[in-house]
């Protein structure tokens, strides 16, 4: 089977790590240090659960992609 050029799960997964990472060095730059602390510690726990949707998502598709494969690889067995 062959491997798509661009996977979508990863760029996403690039894509929040950065803007998170960005939020959170502007509320150190904006709101200054002990006010951004509780607001960046939101950031990062919405980035990791954000990552942890993201490692199901690729865990329900590599399963779903696996099952359709052994199936098709069945059905050929039948065939024969």
């Amino acid at each position: 089977m062959a491997q798509k050029s661009f996977d979508t799960l990863r760029a996403l997964a690039i894509g929040s790590q950065a803007l998170g990472f960005i939020l959170i060095i502007t509320l150190e730059t904006v709101m200054g240090g002990e006010a951004a602390r509780p607001w960046q510690g939101v950031t990062l726990a919405a980035m990791v659960a954000f990552a942890l949707a993201l490692a199901l998502a690729r865990l329900y598709r590599r399963n779903k992609a696996r099952k359709a494969m052994a199936r098709r690889l069945a059905d050929d067995d039948d065939d024969l």
